[in-house]
C-alpha cells in the first residue's frame, strides 16, 4: 500500500515536508523489503534524521543527523536491539530540550539532567499523541 495511505496520525499532523519524507522512505522500503513493520521502521528512521517529535506531531530539527545513540549505529547494528529516544532528538543541546520541555509543560524540568529531559519529553509526547487520537 502506498505510504500516503498509511501515514501515521503523528505524521499527518506534521508539515508537508515531514509527510513527503515519510512517504518517500516508506515506499522505497516497501520496494526493497516488502510491506510491513520493516518499511515503517525505515520510514521513521528517515523522518527522525531531519525531524523530531514534539507533542503530537513532528517538527524540523535545526541540524539534520541521528537523533540518538541507537540511530548513530546505523545499518544492521541498529536493528540488534537497544532503546531509541522515540523521536526525541537526544543529541540536541540541553537548552533545546529545556525549551521543548517548557513547551510541553514538563513539570520539574529545571532540575532534570539531559537524559531525564529526553525521557520526560518522550512521555509528554506520548500523552499528547494519545490526547490527539481521542
Amino acid at each position: 500500500m502506498p505510504g500516503k495511505d498509511e501515514l501515521p496520525s503523528t505524521v499527518e499532523r506534521s508539515p508537508k515536508k515531514a509527510q513527503r519524507t515519510w512517504i518517500k522512505a516508506h515506499d522505497a522500503a516497501v520496494e526493497e523489503y516488502g510491506e510491513g513493520e520493516r518499511a515503517h521502521r525505515t520510514a521513521f528512521s528517515a523522518l527522525k534524521h531531519g525531524f523530531e517529535k514534539v507533542g503530537d506531531h513532528w517538527e524540523a530539527k535545526d541540524h539534520k543527523g541521528p537523533s540518538d545513540a541507537q540511530a548513530e549505529k546505523g545499518g544492521s547494528r541498529a536493528r540488534k536491539g537497544g532503546r531509541t529516544a522515540g523521536g526525541v532528538d537526544a543529541n540536541a543541546t540541553k537548552a533545546h530540550l529545556m525549551d521543548l520541555a517548557r513547551r510541553l509543560d514538563v513539570r520539574g524540568r529545571s532540575t532534570m539532567s539531559k537524559d531525564e529531559l529526553v525521557e520526560a519529553i518522550g512521555k509528554a509526547n506520548d500523552r499528547e499523541t494519545r490526547k490527539a487520537r481521542d
